[in-house]
């Protein structure tokens, strides 16, 4: 048909944004999902990975110094069990909802056993020769980072729906982000894993959370909503 006039470039991009807006959950899970198989074929396969390599030269040949090691092994210890048993007790007693606290203690815990369950199958060997640390198990995914991701990718959830004030709401999630890929980094800084250790985790983890936000966390907090303002 002659006369209609055909939608601008322009307009195509905005409804295309517009579309990726809208579906930006099933966005993000799609992306780490393909990153997760893309890793978990070359770590079956037994592959070096040019990230490995890459991760190794920048982090572990050119980052380490003696007065970096003690800062990394802080960040490491946030994904302890200790250090988030007590941000815990403090979610449990400060966070909205009903059961804010064993809403954040199941979701760790069922990633524990998933992160078990998947270094029991795929059995990589964690890296040799350069660690900083003395780990024991194996490697694929990175456990502190799927805890991280999980636990306090979750508390910036949380944060993001119910805290009023927006400065303080970025502020929170900016520094939960931080911590998040800082605890990633310093596994590699330490030597007890490869970059797609941490890639790999955290990218399980997102796929995670984008089910356990939608599924679980609704049964424990109820269905208090706040539309953002």
């Amino acid at each position: 048909m002659t006369g209609e006039k055909r939608p601008s470039i322009r307009e195509i991009a905005s409804q295309f944004c517009s579309l990726i807006r809208d579906n930006a959950c099933f966005v993000v899970v799609a992306v780490c999902s393909a990153v997760f198989v893309v890793i978990l074929e070359d770590v079956l396969e037994l592959e070096s990975m040019r990230l490995d390599r890459a991760a190794y030269w920048l982090i572990v040949q050119h980052l380490r110094r003696p007065w970096l090691t003690p800062v990394m092994e802080s960040f490491s210890a946030l994904a302890t069990p200790v250090s988030m048993l007590v941000v815990l007790v403090v979610v449990a007693a400060f966070a909205p909802g009903k059961r804010p606290g064993w809403c954040c203690a199941v979701n760790l815990g069922l990633v524990v056993l998933i992160n078990q369950v998947l270094k029991f199958v795929i059995q990589r060997p964690r890296p040799d020769g350069f660690r900083l640390a003395t780990v024991s198990g194996f490697s694929f995914p990175s456990g502190h980072s799927m805890a991280a991701m999980a636990f306090f990718g979750l508390l910036a959830w949380l944060v993001w729906r119910y805290e009023k004030d927006r400065r303080q709401r970025a502020l929170l999630v900016a520094a939960f982000a931080l911590v998040i890929v800082m605890i990633g980094v310093s596994r590699i800084y330490l030597g007890v894993h490869y970059a797609s250790d941490v890639i790999g985790g955290f990218c399980l983890s997102v796929i995670w959370l984008a089910l356990y936000t939608h599924i679980a966390v609704p049964l424990f907090l109820g269905n208090e909503d706040r539309p953002l303002g």
